[in-house]
């Protein structure tokens, strides 16, 4: 399952979303720029790279094949873990599943409701479309805006070069198989229901009618170390069409990270 390991430093597990592979997180490489922290890139089983894994028929049998891949690699290793939308989801069971171990939990427009109906959302909204961007995607064109709030020629150029190769790689037949089961067993948040102490990042779309934010909001009460940021401008691809404050967030994420690794002064 792992496509690519950059950097050096402690591990940080990148979890992408449904229907795409590892390249939507690769913006994580501007992100964590100069940062002490080892980018395990993963794909999930509907990508072209992981074959091995394509038998997996619920997020359940995902769960747990991702699960032993990060123990199988890392042992008793420390690590933190991001996730974007489906990955969010898992990220934050990873961290439940193996709180002992894990340094923090970070999750971009992340699944909180499994349940595509009950998700708390707002009307689709496009906030800015330019036409001769429109023009120029051409038969990418559908795909692109799909999604996109804004629909500008950064945005569609992060789309083509971070969203569109999975897109067009990923194996229906295992997406189908999984998304008719797609929730995990329980909520981690319940299943788990001690509060998450360790350093959280909860960063939403405040246009993002995939997800939402309520329901991320929700959680709360059980990060008492998290921040939770909703951002204007963006949808559901929130770390594409807004990069800047993505990184300063994420960024903040890492350094509360580190200072927790930091040995305390002698009183």
């Amino acid at each position: 399952m792992i496509a690519l390991e950059t950097g050096s430093g402690r591990p940080l597990i990148a979890l992408h979303g449904f229907g795409v592979d590892h390249r939507i997180m690769l913006p994580l490489e501007q992100m964590t720029d100069g940062m002490p922290w080892r980018r395990i890139y993963i794909d999930l089983p509907w990508t072209e790279a992981a074959a091995a894994t394509a038998t997996a028929s619920s997020t359940r049998e995902v769960a747990t094949a991702l699960l032993e891949e990060i123990d199988g690699h890392l042992g008793d290793e420390p690590f933190a873990v991001i996730g974007n939308s489906f990955g969010g989801m898992l990220a934050r069971h990873v961290a439940h599943e193996r709180r002992q171990r894990v340094l923090g939990v970070a999750t971009l427009a992340g699944v909180v409701e499994a349940k595509h109906t009950a998700r708390t959302v707002p009307e689709r909204t496009v906030l800015w479309a330019d036409p001769h961007v429109l023009r120029r995607a051409g038969a990418d064109r559908d795909a692109f805006t799909e999604v996109s709030v804004i629909q500008d020629a950064a945005s569609l150029d992060a789309f083509r070069r971070y969203v569109l190769p999975g897109l067009r790689g990923a194996d229906a037949t295992v997406m189908d198989r999984i998304a008719g089961d797609y929730s995990l067993d329980a909520l981690p948040e319940n299943a788990h229901p001690e509060p998450f102490t360790a350093p959280a990042l909860h960063l939403f779309g405040r246009q993002d009618d995939v997800v939402g934010f309520e329901d991320g909001l929700a959680l709360r009460d059980h990060y008492p170390r998290g921040s939770f940021v909703v951002v204007d401008g963006a949808g559901h691809n929130v770390h594409l069409e807004r990069p800047g404050i993505t990184g300063v967030a994420v960024r903040d994420w890492l350094d509360r990270m580190d200072l927790e690794a930091t040995p305390k002064p002698a009183a």
